[in-house]
């Protein structure tokens, strides 16, 4: 028996070492590719910057539209996603039957196994659908994208969800009968807030995911030169996307190094909000140790 758990423990570190170094070594290689092109330059180009911030001036050779493009597609989607994803987990969690949790989990799983490509031919066939229905003028935009996305990450913050409040002790929910509370006061008023870290580390997956993702986004609306998004209609730019245009087009040095720079500054950028989603969630797990 410890000869089988010491080769499991020597197989567990190996593979921790191999993932690290490989992370590693990715990060290394995109820092050291990606960081002299760090500069304010890749952002606004010849633009100045308050001119580009305020919006004042357009921004034709810096990546300020596409990291602006990234943000908003990135706000949207959180809007769509937010309320569906937390209270169908909640629901599974607390409210359905075992017969619903079966069929709603397992449209769930097969939901979360679409490929994001998939995700992305569906939004252009709906687009391509409502236009010969009910909006002649509809085309792919930033709404769409944000839709599309939103439908792509949904399962993994509603099995976040539900793993989170499920994970809760018994006890809370003893505590809340004897309280005389119903159900929805229960959830609303004690499981929600003892399973918000969980939710909130759901909410973080959700966020790196939509990020990155890069097919559903340049088949729903992004291009390669539209500017700063100019509403929920607009075509936009986005960093996945214009890092894929670069790495595909670029004709100089100097071209692929700049779309190294985008890499970086969308690897810092997805860093700095996991962060901070992060340190929210810490926040919140030990107020409500505080409260219990």
């Amino acid at each position: 028996m410890k000869v089988k758990e010491l080769v499991l423990s020597m197989l567990g570190w190996a593979a921790l070492a191999i993932v690290s170094l490989g992370l590693a070594g990715l990060v290394g290689f995109l820092f050291i590719r990606g960081l002299p092109a760090l500069n304010l330059r890749l952002l606004f180009g010849s633009t100045p910057a308050w001119d580009a911030l305020l919006a004042l001036r357009p921004v034709w050779d810096g990546i300020w539209p596409a990291a602006a493009g990234t943000l908003s597609l990135l706000a949207v989607t959180m809007v769509l996603v937010l309320v569906p994803g937390i209270a169908c987990g909640v629901y599974l969690a607390c409210f359905a039957s075992p017969r619903e949790r079966d069929w709603i989990g397992e449209c769930v799983d097969v939901l979360a196994g679409i490929p994001s490509i998939v995700m992305g031919l569906f939004g252009l066939e709906l687009i391509i659908l409502l236009r010969r229905t009910f909006l002649p003028r509809g085309t792919t935009c930033l709404l769409l994208a944000a839709a599309c996305l939103a439908i792509l990450v949904l399962p993994v913050l509603v099995t976040a969800t539900r793993s989170a409040v499920e994970a809760l002790p018994r006890s809370l929910t003893l505590t809340a009968d004897a309280l005389g509370l119903s159900r929805a006061q229960a959830v609303r008023h004690l499981l929600l807030p003892a399973a918000g870290p969980g939710i909130l580390g759901g909410v973080i997956l959700v966020m790196g995911r939509a990020m990155e993702d890069t097919a559903v986004i340049m088949l729903t609306g992004a291009v390669a030169n539209a500017g700063l998004p100019a509403g929920l209609t607009a075509k936009f730019e986005a960093l996945p996307f214009k890092i894929y245009y670069t790495a595909a087009q670029y004709t100089s040095s100097e071209e692929l190094a700049r779309g190294f720079g985008t890499a970086l500054l969308l690897l810092i950028l997805s860093w700095t909000l996991i962060l901070s989603a992060r340190v929210l969630q810490r926040r919140l797990a030990r107020r409500w140790e505080g409260v219990a």
